[in-house]
């Protein structure tokens, strides 16, 4: 068996972790818990495949089965995704509008949120994005459009001044 070499991808994990839980102490328990199914589970890695899809579908799949057994502390998930301090002045302009962008990227539904994390920050492909969510490629390419469509909507409200420098990754438009 290659070598199991998870380091490398730790800041891939704690990222996506951080994206479909909207907190930093539950996205590093994820991660953890993640990292201890992996291991467990390390003979179904198969050698040609890629160790960070795989690994980012392990940490998917446990969010998954955290959400399912906290279903009952679904209001307290949502609200998680406001963690900047609303009182600090940003010293800049553009500080104001990526925190706006920001809070938008995390009011997206968890599957919409969870599809564009994986293809624009990330990097996977559309396919890898596709089995590490274990969804069909249509189901995440519909997830994926209608994330980009929400954060257009966001973006067209927003004064011209404010928006002329951001831009929807992956968006041609």
């Amino acid at each position: 068996m290659p070598r199991f070499d998870i380091v490398g991808q730790l800041g891939s994990l704690r990222r996506y972790a951080r994206s479909l839980t909207r907190d930093g102490t539950d996205a590093e328990d994820l991660v953890h818990d993640a990292l201890v199914r992996a291991y467990e589970r390390r003979g179904t890695f198969r050698s040609s495949g890629n160790l960070r899809a795989w690994l980012l579908s392990i940490v998917h799949n446990a969010f998954v089965d955290r959400m399912r057994a906290r279903r009952s502390e679904a209001a307290r998930l949502d609200q998680a995704g406001y963690l900047a301090d609303g009182s600090t002045p940003a010293p800049q302009e553009h500080s104001v509008r990526l925190a706006q962008v920001r809070e938008a990227f995390l009011g997206l539904p968890e599957e919409q949120r969870s599809a564009l994390h994986l293809v624009a920050i990330e990097g996977l492909s559309y396919s890898q994005a596709a089995d590490a969510s274990g969804v069909p490629l249509g189901t995440l390419m519909s997830r994926i459009s209608r994330a980009r469509a929400a954060l257009r909507e966001m973006e067209d409200a927003t004064p011209s001044k404010a928006k002329n420098h951001l831009r929807i990754v992956g968006d041609p438009s």
